[in-house]
């Protein structure tokens, strides 16, 4: 989807450079997601892990980009349809937070 941005969106103003950084950014927060495998979808998940300024480049190019996808790539474009509508599983154990013990 970044790439489909930079491509064809007339308000991708960045260079060639700052797009690929964005999405090596994407793809290290996805190796590092508390949810592994059962990761819902970013909208979706209670935990942010991007920053404040790339999680809102971000908001944009997806609100470009998920109309798009249905026409360049109807495959991809219904399972993060499908993965959108999946559940949010409960924060894996050793990342909720600690109780607190009154004493």
């Amino acid at each position: 989807m970044i790439m489909m941005y930079q491509r064809y969106c007339q308000r991708a103003i960045a260079g060639k450079e700052h797009y690929q950084g964005l999405n090596g950014y994407a793809n290290r927060r996805l190796d590092r997601c508390v949810f592994g495998d059962d990761k819902p979808a970013c909208k979706n998940c209670p935990v942010h892990c991007y920053q404040p300024a790339k999680r809102e480049e971000m908001k944009e190019i997806m609100r470009w980009a998920d109309p798009r996808m249905l026409w360049r790539h109807p495959v991809l474009a219904i399972l993060h349809m499908v993965d959108a509508r999946r559940s949010v599983p409960e924060l894996p154990e050793r990342f909720r937070p600690k109780k607190q013990t009154r004493g």
